[in-house]
């Protein structure tokens, strides 16, 4: 039997994305402006501390449904065509070794599938992800006058002097490492978020999608993992969406390593994980919950 249900058409990721990014990141920005405040050069109480935790939530507002639903409409539809393919390549095989066999490359393949979707989702995404948080980090770490239409402001107010191409390359600071830190975790997120999926659906021998509470613990587990494996490459991009002046990665690195020591690429570990394990559950769990409500109205 196939674990594999139908997958949303395009309408349904769109919707159900977009919800599911606003829901998380409204819900979880406190945690997030205290991971920013703590990986902030200046320092944690420096940048703001324990006060005015909702900094920057404008430009969260206004960013989070269009990168969500980017990201689920590229995913969805790359993972369907990715599963058709895989499907149409697939050879009729006799006898239970040769199917078991077959069936543990299946696996392997639709993996695959699953972290080249995500990775294709997370490109798409951070078209609209990298300049709501280089606005919005530079609102939560008190840059600016501490809030999302100052430091847009500060941002646009450079075009007299550099520029069309200067405001542009200011509004997408940290675009390369934002791609690298966020391909790595949906690779190692949404393989396993399937995988979970998909040993639920076995485990409840319908072969049906899981519920929105199964999708919400397979989503705190997998983004759990993800987070604390991916903090170094966070706290690069945290850096440089932070420093006055434009930085290069690997400088940056190494003075990082001089000056504070391997520790530093750790710095704020505990909200991260903390944030992304809560952010995954309600993440994949509305999103879970809006993909079924929605099938489940379709004709």
């Amino acid at each position: 039997m196939s674990t594999s249900p139908l997958q949303p058409p395009f309408a349904t990721a769109l919707v159900a994305g977009g919800l599911a990014g606003t829901t998380v990141d409204l819900s979880l920005f406190p945690l997030d402006t205290l991971k920013t405040r703590l990986q902030s050069e200046a320092g944690f109480f420096a940048s703001g501390g324990f006060r005015g935790i909702y900094r920057g939530v404008g430009s969260a507002v206004v960013g989070s449904a269009p990168g969500a639903a980017f990201f689920f409409c590229t995913y969805e539809g790359v993972k369907s065509f990715l599963a058709a393919r895989r499907q149409e390549g697939q050879l009729l095989v006799a006898g239970e070794d040769l199917v078991h066999g077959q069936n543990a490359r299946s696996s392997w393949k639709e993996a695959r599938d699953h972290m080249a979707a995500a990775s294709l989702g997370e490109v798409a995404a951070c078209a609209v992800r990298v300049p709501t948080e280089v606005v919005k980090q530079r609102a939560q770490a008190g840059l600016h006058g501490g809030s999302s239409a100052a430091a847009l402001g500060a941002i646009l107010g450079q075009y007299k002097n550099v520029g069309f191409g200067g405001v542009w390359r200011e509004l997408y600071r940290g675009w390369g490492i934002t791609v690298m830190r966020e391909v790595p975790f949906t690779v190692i997120q949404f393989p396993l978020w399937e995988a979970l999926k998909a040993w639920g659906r076995r485990r409840n021998g319908t072969g049906s999608e899981v519920s929105a509470a199964e999708s919400a613990l397979y989503g705190s587990i997998s983004g759990a993992v993800a987070a604390g494996i991916t903090t170094p490459l966070d706290v690069l991009k945290t850096r440089i969406m932070l420093s006055k002046e434009r930085e290069r990665v690997l400088p940056l690195l190494r003075n990082i390593l001089k000056t504070h020591g391997v520790s530093a690429f750790f710095a704020g570990i505990g909200p991260r994980v903390g944030w992304i394990s809560a952010g995954g559950a309600i993440f994949l769990g509305s999103y879970q919950w809006a993909v079924n409500a929605l099938q489940l109205k379709a004709p």
